[in-house]
C-alpha cells in the first residue's frame, strides 16, 4: 500500500514538472561536463602511466656530439643509474610522395632485432627491421596516416649529404613521441614531421658514426637524486660536446602532456561546479515556494504524527528525483561528450590504447558530487519545513507588508506606464528573488563568454606571431653553422626575393639559483622577416650589445631590465659570458632569447656563421625551389610558415571549438532554466493578483507582457553583468594557459559578447513561449475561487 507522504510526494513532482525537469536539465549539463571532462582525464592518464610502465620510457635524456661506445659503462656505472641505453640520432631531410615542400624526420637507431629496451616501441604492423638490410625503416604511425604511407613504400631521405632510398617495413609507436614534434617546434605538423627507425649498423655507416653514439637515455634507480645523476651525467659528457642532460620533466612529449592533464584537471572541478551550483540554487527556489504553498499540508501531516524528520525527508526526496532526471540526461550525454574529446586527444597524443572507460568509481563520484549539490539546495526548504510547528503552519502564511520605494518617492513611478509600474513594483518588492534569477543568468552568460576566449585567444596569437613576428615565407635549417657562402647560394635559388640569416646557440641562462636551456637566436641589424615586438605589439630595434629575453623568460629567470645573466654556451669553446638585459620583448608561442648577430659569433669566438635562414620567396615559383631545396646537403630542413599556420589553427580549432559549443549551449540551458522557473512560480505566486487583472479588463496577452516583462528586466540587467563576468572568468583562466610553449592572451573579441547576447536571447524568446502558452491554458478567473 502507498503511503501518504509516496503520494503526496509524486503529486508534488507531476504538479512541478515543467520547473523540476528545468532543474534536472542544469543539472544534466553540470553531470555531463563532469562525467566528459574527468572521464577523458582519467583515459588519458591511465594511458601514460600504463604506456610509460610497459614501454620502460626513460627518465633522464642527453644528446652530444659524438662519443666511444666504450663510454656507455661509465655512465651504467654512475650512482642512481639503473638502466643505459645509447643510440644515434638525426634529424633529416626526407622526400614524401605527394608532398612538393621537403618534410623533415628524426632517424633514430635500433638494435639489429626486437629486445627490451628503454623507449621500447609497439609494433603497430609490419616487422622488425632486417638484420642486415641497412634501407629498411619503420615509421612513427601519425607521420605514416598523415601522408597516406604504408608498408612497402619507399622514401628518400638526406642522409649524410647524400639521397638514399628507405623502404617501409613497420608502423610503430614509441613512449617518446606520444606528442610528436621536433626541435623547435610547437604544434605537431604530422605532414612534415614525423619519425623513422632504422637499423643502428644503418644509421652508423651513413653518419660515420660507428662504434659511436650521440645519444643516450637512462633509467634510475628508485633512490635515484635525478639533479645529481644529471650533474654527473653532464660532466661525463661534456669533453664529447653533450647538450645538457634533462630529466623527463623537460621532455617535449612527456611536458606537453602533463599540461594537458592538469588543465583538464581544472576544468574537471570549475566548469562542472558552476552549472551544479545553479541547479542547487534552481532547487532551493522551487522547494522554498511549495513549502510556502504548503504550509496547511505541513501543519496537518504534523498533527497526524509525522516527524520533523519524516516532512523533511519529502522535500529532500524531491530534490533527489531532479537530481536524479539529471543523472538519467547528463550521464550518456557526458559519455558522448567526453568520447569526443578522447577522439581529438587521439590525434594528438599517440598511444597504443585510449579508450573512455567510465569505471565504477567515475559513477559514484558524478552521483556523490550531484547529491551535494541537491542537498544544498533542498536544505533551506527543509529546514524550513522541518521548523513549521503544526499550529502555526494552519493558518497562511501573513501578507507582506510594503512601503513606498525610492521610485515612489521621487514620483518616478508616475512617469511610467501602469504596466511598466507593476513590473517595476514587485522587482524592487522582492529584491532578493530578482537578484538571485539576475546573477544565475549572469553567469550563464559568463560562461559562453568564456567558451568562446580560446577561440579569441588563438586567432589573436596566430595573427601576433605570423602577421608581425614570423614575417618569412620560409625557415631553412642548416645541419650544422655554415658560412656565409651557404647564405649567398641559397640567395641564388630560384624564387627568393629575400634572405636573412640567423645563428642559433644552445645554451644555459642562468639568473641568481634559477636557470634555463634556450637557443640564444642572432639576429642581423636590419632585421626585418623575424620581427621583435614590445608589450603594444610594436617592432623594436635590436640593441648593437646585450641580450633581449621575451617575457616569459624573463619572469622564469626573474630577471628585469638591466639584470646580468650568466649565459653557458654549450658548443664550441663553451664559454661562460656575463651579459646585460638590455631588452624584454612579448612573443605569445615558445621562449625567446635574441642577440645581435654579430655580437653573438663575436662572443662564442666565431667568425661569421649562420644556423640557417629566414626567406621571402615568390609563390609562383615555390615548388621550383622546393625542388632546389631537397637537393641541397646542408639543408636539415625547412618550415614553411603557411604550413605551420594551419597546422597550428586547426589544433586550436580543434581543441576549442568543440568545446565551446557545448559550454555554450549548456549555458543557454542555464538562461532558459531561470527563465521559465522564475516566470512559472511568479504565476503560481500572484496567481490572484493576475487574475484580478484579468476581471479588471486587462486581456491575457497584456497580463502575460507583464509577466514576462520581469524576466525581460531581469535579462536585460544580466547581460551586462554576465558580460563583465564572464571577462572576469576568462581573466581567471588564462594563467592556466601561461605555458612555456605558448600563452593565450586575455582577449575577448566584440564578436563574442555578440555571440553570447545572441544565445541568451534565443533562450529567453523560447522560455518565454513556453510560459506564454501556459498561460494561454490558465483560466485566470478560476484562481479566484481557489484557496491555497
Amino acid at each position: 500500500m502507498v503511503s501518504v507522504m509516496t503520494r503526496m510526494l509524486w503529486r508534488d513532482l507531476w504538479h512541478l514538472r515543467g520547473q523540476v525537469f528545468a532543474a534536472a536539465l542544469v543539472v544534466a549539463c553540470g553531470v555531463a561536463v563532469f562525467v566528459g571532462t574527468r572521464g577523458t582525464y582519467a583515459a588519458l592518464l591511465q594511458a601514460q602511466q600504463q604506456y610509460y610502465l610497459t614501454a620502460r620510457f626513460a627518465d633522464v635524456f642527453a644528446h652530444l656530439k659524438r662519443a666511444p661506445e666504450s663510454l656507455v659503462e661509465r655512465i651504467r656505472r654512475l650512482p642512481g643509474v639503473a638502466q643505459v641505453h645509447s643510440r644515434v640520432v638525426i634529424e633529416v631531410s626526407v622526400d614524401l610522395p605527394n608532398l612538393p615542400e621537403p618534410a623533415v624526420a628524426r632517424i633514430v637507431s635500433l638494435p639489429q632485432q626486437a629486445t627490451p629496451m628503454l623507449n621500447d616501441l609497439v609494433l603497430v604492423s609490419g616487422r622488425w627491421v632486417g638484420a642486415n638490410v641497412p634501407n629498411e625503416v619503420l615509421i612513427s604511425q601519425a607521420f605514416a596516416t598523415a601522408n597516406q604511407l604504408k608498408i612497402g613504400d619507399r622514401i628518400g631521405a638526406l642522409l649524410h649529404g647524400r639521397w638514399t632510398s628507405l623502404t617501409i617495413v613497420g608502423v610503430a609507436l614509441s613512449p617518446e613521441f606520444v606528442y610528436e614534434v621536433g626541435s623547435g617546434m610547437l604544434f605537431p605538423d604530422n605532414r612534415r614531421y614525423g619519425v623513422l627507425w632504422m637499423a643502428r649498423e644503418g644509421v652508423a655507416s651513413a653518419t660515420d658514426m660507428q662504434g659511436a653514439f650521440n645519444d643516450v637515455v637512462l633509467s634510475l634507480a628508485s633512490e635515484a637524486n635525478e639533479r645529481e645523476v644529471v650533474a654527473n651525467l653532464d660532466t661525463l659528457l661534456r669533453p664529447y660536446g653533450g647538450l645538457a642532460a634533462y630529466g623527463r620533466d623537460e621532455q617535449l612529449s612527456h611536458r606537453i602532456l602533463s599540461d594537458e592533464l592538469g588543465e583538464i584537471a581544472v576544468v574537471t572541478t570549475t566548469v562542472p561546479s558552476l552549472f551544479l551550483g545553479v541547479g542547487a540554487f534552481l532547487l532551493y527556489v522551487v522547494l522554498t515556494r511549495l513549502v510556502a504553498t504548503q504550509r496547511t499540508q505541513i501543519g496537518l501531516l504534523k498533527a497526524f504524527g509525522r516527524t520533523d524528520a519524516r516532512v523533511g525527508l519529502h522535500y529532500l526526496l524531491m530534490a533527489s528525483a531532479t537530481v536524479g532526471v539529471g543523472l538519467a540526461l547528463g550521464f550518456p550525454l557526458g559519455v558522448q561528450i567526453g568520447t569526443y574529446f578522447i577522439d581529438v586527444y587521439r590525434e594528438f597524443f599517440h598511444f597504443p590504447r585510449l579508450v573512455l572507460d567510465i569505471e565504477p568509481r567515475l559513477v559514484m563520484l558524478a552521483i556523490a558530487v550531484s547529491a551535494a549539490a541537491a542537498a544544498v539546495g533542498a536544505l533551506a526548504a527543509v529546514v524550513r519545513a522541518a521548523r513549521l510547528a503544526p499550529a502555526e503552519a494552519m493558518h497562511p502564511e501573513p501578507p507582506a507588508s510594503y512601503r513606498s520605494g525610492a521610485l515612489e518617492q521621487f514620483g518616478l513611478m508616475r512617469r511610467v506606464s501602469p504596466s511598466l509600474r507593476m513590473i517595476l513594483r514587485n522587482l524592487l518588492r522582492r529584491p532578493w528573488k530578482a537578484v538571485a534569477s539576475v546573477v544565475g543568468m549572469a553567469l550563464a552568460v559568463g560562461l559562453m563568454v568564456l567558451g568562446r576566449f580560446g577561440v579569441d585567444a588563438a586567432n589573436h596569437m596566430m595573427d601576433v606571431q605570423f602577421s608581425k613576428i614570423q614575417r618569412d615565407d620560409l625557415t631553412v635549417f642548416f645541419n650544422e653553422p655554415r658560412s656565409p657562402r651557404a647564405i649567398a647560394e641559397i640567395a641564388r635559388l630560384p624564387g627568393v626575393l629575400q634572405v636573412e640569416p640567423f645563428r642559433a646557440v644552445p645554451a644555459w641562462l642562468r639568473h641568481e639559483h634559477r636557470s634555463k636551456r634556450i637557443e640564444v637566436v642572432g639576429l642581423t641589424s636590419t632585421h626585418q622577416l623575424r620581427q621583435l615586438l614590445d608589450r603594444q605589439l610594436q617592432p623594436v630595434e635590436l640593441p648593437h650589445e646585450g641580450l633581449v629575453l621575451s617575457d616569459k623568460l624573463a619572469r622564469i629567470l626573474h630577471v628585469q631590465l638591466g639584470d646580468i645573466v650568466t649565459m653557458e654556451v654549450l658548443e664550441g669553446k663553451r664559454q661562460t659570458l656575463q651579459i646585460p638585459v638590455v631588452r624584454i620583448v612579448d612573443e605569445p608561442i615558445g621562449l625567446g632569447a635574441y642577440m645581435d648577430a654579430e655580437a653573438l659569433t663575436h662572443a662564442i669566438g666565431e667568425q661569421a656563421t649562420s644556423s640557417g635562414a629566414y626567406l621571402r620567396i615568390d609563390a609562383d615559383l615555390a615548388k621550383t625551389l622546393y625542388a632546389q631545396l631537397k637537393q641541397l646537403p646542408a639543408v636539415a630542413g625547412v618550415a614553411v610558415r603557411g604550413a605551420v599556420q594551419s597546422s597550428i589553427r586547426e589544433t586550436m580549432d580543434r581543441s576549442f571549438l568543440y568545446f565551446a559549443l557545448v559550454q555554450t549551449l549548456f549555458a543557454c540551458v542555464i538562461v532558459a532554466g531561470m527563465v521559465y522557473n522564475s516566470a512559472r512560480l511568479a504565476l503560481a505566486e500572484r496567481g490572484n493578483e493576475l487574475a484580478s487583472l484579468g476581471v479588471l479588463g486587462f486581456t491575457q496577452r497584456e497580463i502575460g507582457a507583464m509577466l514576462l516583462g520581469e524576466q525581460a528586466v531581469m535579462v536585460a540587467l544580466a547581460i551586462p553583468i554576465g558580460l563583465a563576468t564572464g571577462y572576469g572568468l576568462t581573466a581567471m583562466m588564462v594563467p592556466l594557459f601561461d605555458r612555456e610553449l605558448f600563452r593565450l592572451p586575455l582577449v575577448v573579441g566584440p564578436w563574442s559578447y555578440a555571440y553570447a547576447v545572441a544565445a541568451t536571447l534565443m533562450a529567453f524568446v523560447l522560455s518565454c513561449v513556453v510560459v506564454a502558452r501556459r498561460i494561454r491554458e490558465l483560466d485566470l478567473v478560476s484562481v479566484l475561487k481557489t484557496r491555497e
